[in-house]
């Protein structure tokens, strides 16, 4: 599988990476037993590049990797920062969409202290001294509102520069944001440089609002995009069914009306829709690794073979 080095330390990530989202029980319960199976079919198919968050299951995602890297020392790994847990005070049967997960509440903290008190916490649950890639996880006015600019205060004040002094000390590998929205990859850009971009969401079939500023920035300044989010949460897996779900919510009815247009399209060219939304991800110039999140073995092993194929003569005019 080919790889690519990001960083000035050139950490290298494949193309097609593991999102370990599914495997903190993303809106259904799994067995450790088959989050195992889905890690360990990753790897035999090649990916050495596994992503997952204190967010996903609040810490459940990031101890089930951990117990497969037990095995497994040579995988790169990614986290996210900027959430800190602690032991909840009242039972948790739900959190953010995640069912069962571990009994800890969740605070954000951006500043120095407290990205590296939740990169101390996401390496002992991952087994691991050090993180390759450090991701400041949901920084932006979509997830914090009113509260964007005290984070990002927090952020640039003190959080930055504690990042760059962990990467020089090797605690770290390289460091970004695992975002979901344009606009404060450029702010931060603005203050000081970034290894790597996790973009959920803005560079795929559907939506392609990276392309206007911040895929020319990430080119100019060297900084690395790995695209998450491809379906868009679904709907371009899924297709406009009912229930179809985009950005983690249901789908409004422009969205819907946009993919089936779409979907007309592939079938047309002799696709399928996830066909094509894997294609446009996967070519796209500016992706040094995609990421696939599933929890079973078998939609992995789909996934992948629709990436190894490729699109039919004649339709790549669907990622035009």
């Amino acid at each position: 599988m080919k790889v690519t080095r990001i960083g000035a330390a050139g950490i290298p990530v494949t193309a097609a990476a593991f999102g370990c989202a599914s495997i903190g029980n993303l809106y259904r319960a799994v067995s450790d037993a088959a989050a195992g199976a889905v890690l360990e079919a990753a790897w035999a198919a090649g990916i050495r590049y596994f992503d997952t968050a204190p967010h996903y299951g609040r810490g459940l995602s990031e101890l089930r990797l951990g117990r497969f890297l037990a095995s497994h020392p040579d995988a790169v790994v990614s986290s996210k920062l900027g959430r800190v847990l602690s032991p909840a005070p009242e039972p948790i049967a739900e959190a953010d969409g995640f069912v069962a997960p571990l009994q800890m509440a969740a605070r954000y903290d951006y500043s120095g202290d407290g990205l590296e008190e939740s990169l101390e916490q996401s390496l002992s649950r991952l087994g691991r001294t050090r993180l390759e890639i450090a991701y400041v996880h949901d920084l932006g006015r979509h997830t914090h509102g009113a509260a964007h600019a005290a984070h990002l205060e927090a952020f640039l004040g003190s959080g930055y520069e504690r990042l760059v002094r962990l990467r020089a000390a090797g605690r770290i590998g390289a460091f970004g944001l695992g975002v979901n929205e344009c606009g404060i990859c450029l702010e931060v850009m603005d203050h000081g440089p970034l290894d790597v971009i996790l973009l959920a969401g803005r560079l795929t079939l559907l939506d392609r609002g990276a392309e206007a500023e911040l895929v020319p920035r990430c080119r100019a300044e060297g900084t690395a995009l790995v695209l998450g989010g491809v379906f868009n949460s679904g709907i371009l897996a899924t297709g406009p069914v009912p229930g179809a779900r985009h950005d983690y919510g249901p789908a409004p009815r422009e969205v819907l009306d946009r993919v089936a247009a779409l979907q007309a399209a592939a079938e047309a060219a002799g696709t399928t829709l996830p066909a094509a939304a894997l294609a446009f991800a996967a070519s796209h110039p500016a992706a040094a690794s995609v990421l696939l999140g599933t929890a079973s073995p078998e939609e992995l092993a789909r996934n992948l073979a629709l990436l190894a194929a490729g699109l039919p003569a004649g339709a790549e005019r669907l990622l035009a």
